[in-house]
């Protein structure tokens, strides 16, 4: 666990036991001609689906009976691969992603497009789901306003109401600290959720497209353990780049924190009169 493998997931996917994965979560290639450092993302619609079917096929055995798949699509293959996936897990959520894109410009031909989709699936009826780790906060201006007898003690107003199925998060853009050079990363709090909602601590979350590493982050920052592939080098090297860029802050805090905790415990001496 906690390794990213360099390779295609449909060569190496055997070296993940069956039925050891509490969470997929997956970003895959949507088919539209991005530059990934190869032709992963220019097949024709049929090769694509092809393709798609066939990793689906390999990953869906590593699923623990209690698991989750997350998968991001774009709307113009969504239908297909979500009846694909329906035919072999349940489908829980359609979740559309706001990507907040600037009302500038644009195709003068049709609407423009600035979501994604994304397929929430379970295993079975008895998946995990924790929805008070990712509930939303309540503004102190709403819980003033819902201050009356039939409120009182409730506990979604004290912890927070249930995220909806449209997420508005922001895309990455270029100045963003948080990006790397990659055409199509995802934003570190979208995954958050995902890794928190639907893998317990400790648990394992695989991605067969690791992109950047953003899952391996997200895992890293919430107690829970990953394994994921990366077939361009490139990319495999930022997302070691970036592990090891996390554990260092990590362990200059913790060690800063330790520092403060052992000042704080030490006697205060005073000096006499």
């Amino acid at each position: 666990m906690n390794k990213i493998i360099n390779e295609d997931v449909l060569k190496g996917v055997d070296k993940i036991d069956d039925y050891s994965v509490d969470l997929i979560l997956t970003d895959p290639p949507y088919c539209l001609g991005k530059d990934y450092g190869n032709d992963s993302d220019k097949r024709s619609s049929d090769e694509y689906l092809k393709w798609t079917y066939k990793w689906i096929d390999a990953v869906l055995p590593k699923l623990k009976d209690s698991g989750s798949l997350y998968i991001f699509l774009s709307w113009q293959y969504s239908p297909e691969i979500f009846v694909y996936l329906k035919k072999k897990l349940r489908m829980i959520n359609e979740i559309i992603w706001d990507r907040r894109v600037p009302s500038m410009g644009g195709s003068t031909r049709k609407f423009s497009s600035v979501h994604d989709n994304i397929g929430f699936f379970v295993k079975n009826d008895d998946y995990y789901f924790d929805i008070d780790s990712v509930r939303i906060p309540y503004d102190e201006e709403t819980k003033k306003a819902r201050t009356r007898s039939i409120f009182v003690g409730k506990k979604w107003l004290e912890i927070g109401y249930n995220p909806k199925d449209l997420w508005s998060n922001s895309r990455i853009h270029a100045q963003d600290p948080e990006r790397e050079n990659h055409p199509t990363q995802k934003p570190l709090e979208i995954i958050e959720r995902m890794v928190k909602a639907s893998c317990p601590e400790n648990g394992i979350v695989f991605d067969p497209f690791m992109g950047t590493g953003t899952t391996a982050i997200a895992c890293l920052a919430n107690d829970r353990q990953y394994v994921g592939f990366e077939i361009n080098k490139d990319y495999y090297k930022i997302i070691i780049n970036r592990i090891k860029k996390y554990n260092s802050c990590l362990s200059l805090f913790q060690q800063q924190d330790n520092l403060v905790r052992g000042i704080r415990s030490q006697p205060l001496f005073l000096e006499p009169k």
